[in-house]
């Protein structure tokens, strides 16, 4: 998968209240909890963010309550890749079985900014930041990840794998 997008960049310790509160927690339509995405950490973020843009984390990223709603949220805001330094566990699941594309680079994600276009290659694990030249290394994403994410998340790998048999 490649994306090339916007960097949004927030913090350590996100935590999945701050990316979807739980207010807005009834509905799983993405697109409408898409609409609420960051509106814990900053009311009206999401009006910056474009299709395809990407969300860039400090560590710990998806901390606190494990609801799959936020990596919906996510999603829905148009975000198809988070490049975080870390992931709290169950999020990091969560996420890819909703669909999202989450890369962890340690420490080199201070050197992507604020605003910076990035150039993302997932099956490779190469993100290029276009604005300032800098590359970035990560682990690319499993053969067997890849098949969920391909099948648009867990439901729908599950969905086919029922098919196939």
């Amino acid at each position: 998968m490649k994306v090339k997008g916007r960097a949004h960049k927030v913090g350590d310790n996100i935590d999945t209240d701050a990316i979807i509160p739980a207010r807005y927690l009834v509905t799983t339509d993405a697109r409408e909890l898409g609409s609420k995405c960051m509106e814990g950490l900053e009311p009206g973020w999401v009006r910056g963010v474009s299709q395809n843009d990407v969300l860039v984390a400090g560590e710990n990223f998806g901390c606190g309550s494990s609801r799959e709603h936020a990596p919906l949220a996510i999603l829905g805001a148009g975000i198809p890749v988070v490049v975080a330094k870390s992931y709290a566990r169950i999020f990091y699941r969560n996420g890819f079985n909703m669909g999202l594309v989450l890369l962890e680079v340690g420490e080199a994600a201070d050197r992507l900014g604020q605003g910076d276009e990035l150039e993302i290659d997932t099956d490779k694990g190469l993100i290029r930041d276009l604005t300032t030249g800098e590359s970035v290394e990560c682990r690319p994403v499993p053969g067997f990840m890849r098949e969920i994410l391909d099948a648009g998340g867990l439901v729908g790998y599950a969905a086919k794998r029922l098919v196939q048999t």
